[in-house]
């Protein structure tokens, strides 16, 4: 079973989304929420798998809510705005249903969120870890990659590219969120959708960008700064 929550400011909307969940057989609803504040409290005791989440809300709207989770599940938006539909995406939404809703688009995006899933569950498989080092499947071939071998890992659609030191880098199948995972919190942050960086191989920050070599810049998106901003303060003296 799927665990989702279902989060609208619109009891009809809020009522529709929770009767096509509880009809579709592989959806488990975990809870209904009218604000994004009260879903924020339940999510700190009970992750669940994907959430259906309005955008237009009062007090925390459905953008800014995804923006603060640390580490979100699947996402499916479902709103009445399609100019929201680009800065969805760029937060790493699955999906974007327009109401009206019907049945037949929410099946469709629901099927999405499971394929998405398995895709994860399948490359879990990809990628093993020990203390210092990964190995990652990559090209039929099973690559030992030490952890401080590693400068910055960078997404590219359904691959990432683990860049390292003094080698080329190393192309495989999987995704960003599985291998922070598997990466020791303490040596390892990941400052954008699309960036990991290994925090002992950072020499110049410059405007909110991480600089590599004097010509590879990597951003510090808005919703990792405040984290990455921390780091950085608490190492200065």
């Amino acid at each position: 079973m799927i665990s989702c929550i279902a989060i609208d400011d619109e009891p009809l909307a809020l009522e529709q989304l929770a009767d096509y969940i509880h009809k579709t057989p592989f959806l488990k609803l975990e809870g209904l929420f009218d604000n994004a504040l009260q879903a924020l409290e339940t999510l700190a005791t009970t992750p669940v798998n994907v959430i259906f989440v309005d955008i237009n809300m009062p007090d925390l709207n459905g953008m800014d809510f995804v923006k603060s989770l640390e580490n979100p599940p699947c996402i499916v938006f479902v709103t009445a705005y399609s100019e929201y539909a680009v800065e969805g995406f760029r937060v790493d939404a699955l999906d974007y249903l327009l109401k009206p809703v019907s049945y037949s688009d929410f099946l469709r995006s629901a099927n999405k969120v499971i394929k998405w899933l398995n895709m994860q569950q399948r490359n879990t498989s990809q990628i093993s870890s020990d203390k210092d080092f990964l190995f990652i499947k990559s090209d039929y071939k099973l690559l030992r990659i030490n952890f401080s071998d590693i400068r910055y890992i960078e997404a590219m659609n359904e691959y990432i590219r683990i860049h390292l030191t003094n080698s080329k880098p190393v192309l495989t199948l999987t995704s960003m969120k599985l291998i922070e995972n598997q990466l020791p919190v303490d040596r390892f942050m990941r400052v954008h959708r699309s960036y990991i960086v290994n925090l002992s191989k950072i020499t110049v920050v410059e405007r909110n960008r991480i600089v590599f070599d004097g010509k590879i810049y990597i951003p510090v998106s808005e919703q990792y700064n405040n984290k990455f901003q921390k780091y950085i303060i608490g190492t200065l003296f």
